[in-house]
């Protein structure tokens, strides 16, 4: 089957007077139709900025400096002004981080999903406003037509977040790009978040690029996870293997910093020693070689840069070390992520 998305070689750098910060650099991704892909790993790794390029929201001092992202047979990053605004919004939506700061706040909620309908579809204000309080009916927020008229200040968190997916979905995009959905929400709106996106995506067939930190929600909700460290994608694969068989040691750790219920009171979860690099100051060869437990000069870690390649038919790895035979990991089976009581390590 033909990827509905394919980012081949993707390079965002930011250019500031500190020098040259490689937020992207050499990423390679598939989405195939109806797939949910979850992009993973730390803070500053290159998952928004990987999402934001896609859409060609890069400001400056941030430039897409190599790279196609094709989009059902067209490379999104030749389009011109007017062609890549009929495809943002309209195609390919995202649900951005904080919904506050992404809805207009002297507009009200309604009149913002009425603006994005009409900019791609000739409908008239009154069919669009009624389609407005349907997609606020789907997303499962009470009273609608009264919400319709609310600024998104006077939204609670959840109901804003409900708020920014029937935005997203106005046009009835092909991808939808969901820029860490839950974060700041409590545990049981997280669910019905989670919920709520599977469930649309099913009943509209959409690819999902699902951002995100939190390895629960990765379990509960993708089908294939790339791990991403330094502006790389460092391992890829689907879920419930990559899961039980980790090979990059980057992502045993960050499996390995997940426990349930039964870890004894008092002790201390595992965790990665050290610091990601500065983007500004890359190290020679991999950019995990000092912070993993498994790097060793003979291989090279310290010198050469990992080539991104295949395990398996599904699997891709980019390092020295790699095990496609690994032991599995038994701190973190995949069912366990689909309990309210999983604590991650900070």
């Amino acid at each position: 089957m033909a990827a509905l998305l394919s980012i081949r070689g993707l390079r965002t750098w930011f250019h500031t007077r500190a020098g040259i910060a490689r937020a992207v650099d050499d990423v390679n991704l598939h989405l195939q139709p109806g797939e949910t892909l979850a992009l993973a790993g730390e803070s500053g790794s290159g998952k928004s900025v990987t999402a934001y390029s896609i859409l060609r929201l890069i400001q400056p001092p941030g430039r897409i400096e190599a790279g196609e992202i094709m989009f059902n047979g067209t490379n999104l990053l030749t389009l011109d002004d007017r062609g890549i605004r009929n495809v943002r919004g309209n195609r390919v939506a995202m649900i951005f981080q904080e919904p506050l700061s992404a809805f207009n706040p002297v507009q009200k909620v309604g009149a913002q999903i009425v603006e994005a309908i009409r900019l791609h579809r000739r409908v008239s204000r009154r069919a669009a406003y009624a389609r407005a309080v349907e997609l606020l009916a789907q997303v499962g927020i009470p009273s609608p037509g009264a919400r319709a008229h609310e600024f998104p200040h006077r939204l609670s968190g959840g109901m804003r977040q409900r708020a920014m997916i029937a935005l997203a979905l106005a046009c009835e995009p092909d991808i939808l790009i969901a820029d860490e959905p839950t974060t700041a929400l409590d545990v049981t709106t997280q669910a019905q978040i989670l919920d709520l996106l599977k469930s649309l995506q099913a009943r509209n067939g959409m690819g999902l690029l699902l951002i995100t930190h939190d390895l629960g929600v990765v379990a509960e909700t993708a089908d294939r996870v790339a791990v991403m460290y330094a502006g790389r994608v460092v391992e890829e694969g689907p879920v419930d293997t990559l899961f039980s068989r980790p090979s990059h040691p980057y992502t045993a750790g960050l499996l390995a910093a997940v426990a349930i219920d039964d870890v004894p009171p008092g002790e201390r979860l595992p965790e990665i020693s050290g610091m990601a690099p500065s983007l500004l100051a890359m190290p020679q060869g991999c950019a995990f070689a000092a912070r993993c437990p498994k790097a060793s000069a003979a291989a090279g870690c310290f010198t050469e840069s990992p080539v991104f390649s295949s395990l398996t038919l599904q699997r891709h790895v980019a390092c020295f070390a790699a095990n496609p035979a690994a032991s599995p990991v038994t701190v973190f089976p995949r069912s366990a992520m689909r309990d309210d009581n999983v604590r991650v390590a900070a």
